[in-house]
């Protein structure tokens, strides 16, 4: 297929760059514990220092991949598809939901609301970043609001984004995997002064499983 045709089934949500989709254990966040099968799909502009997959940001580096195929495979492992990046919401995701959720498949997405909400999702982590704040109603629509902390002017950055959230909102504190042993102890002296958030930890990372 030539590269036009291609590119233009990709601007559609047809084809989605995949870099990699693995069936393993949700690490973070309100799911964490729970198998779930994830697809990450490379495109990412907000471009975190602390990014642990940077590899990720190239959409050019990752095959355009058609969601068909991408759908066929998740179906074979669990009914919670995690979609993440990268920033997949550079990319239509009406397609691949809509596809998933034919499946009976329960859709959760990680993102940093950088780009306008797409597709159809049981379950919205926003992750916000400095870099390249949300976009659009994201906020209000998020479940799950999940903040790394890599210093402590990330509090006052949290506080900001949770005035925006519904009330139901699940609040999390993560702290950065790199600088962990500096602000695990910040985060939970924060969490015992304000205990409208949680913390949350990178268990996967604990339990050396993808």
């Amino acid at each position: 297929m030539a590269k036009d045709a291609v590119m233009q089934l990709v601007d559609k949500g047809i084809m989605l760059p995949l870099m990699e989709e693995f069936y393993t254990i949700q690490g973070e966040g309100y799911h964490k514990g729970t198998a779930a099968y994830f697809i990450r799909v490379g495109g990412c502009d907000v471009g975190c220092h602390w990014c642990d997959v940077k590899e990720s940001w190239d959409a050019e580096k990752h095959p355009p991949t058609n969601i068909d195929r991408i759908i066929e495979n998740a179906a074979k492992y669990s009914d919670t598809i995690v979609v993440t990046g990268g920033e997949p919401l550079t990319w239509d995701m009406a397609p691949l939901t809509q596809g998933l959720k034919s499946k009976n498949l329960k859709t959760h997405i990680e993102t940093s609301g950088a780009y306008p909400l797409t597709g159809q999702w049981d379950w919205i982590c926003l992750s916000p970043k400095k870099l390249k704040p949300p976009v659009g109603e994201i906020h209000s629509k998020a479940h799950e609001l999940k903040v790394i902390v890599y210093n402590k002017s990330d509090f006052a950055f949290a506080e900001t984004h949770a005035q925006y959230v519904g009330q139901d909102c699940v609040l999390y504190l993560q702290p950065e995997w790199s600088v962990r042993e500096k602000v695990t102890p910040l985060i939970v002296d924060y969490v015992m002064q304000n205990p409208k958030w949680k913390v949350s930890l990178q268990t996967h990372k604990y339990l050396n499983i993808p």
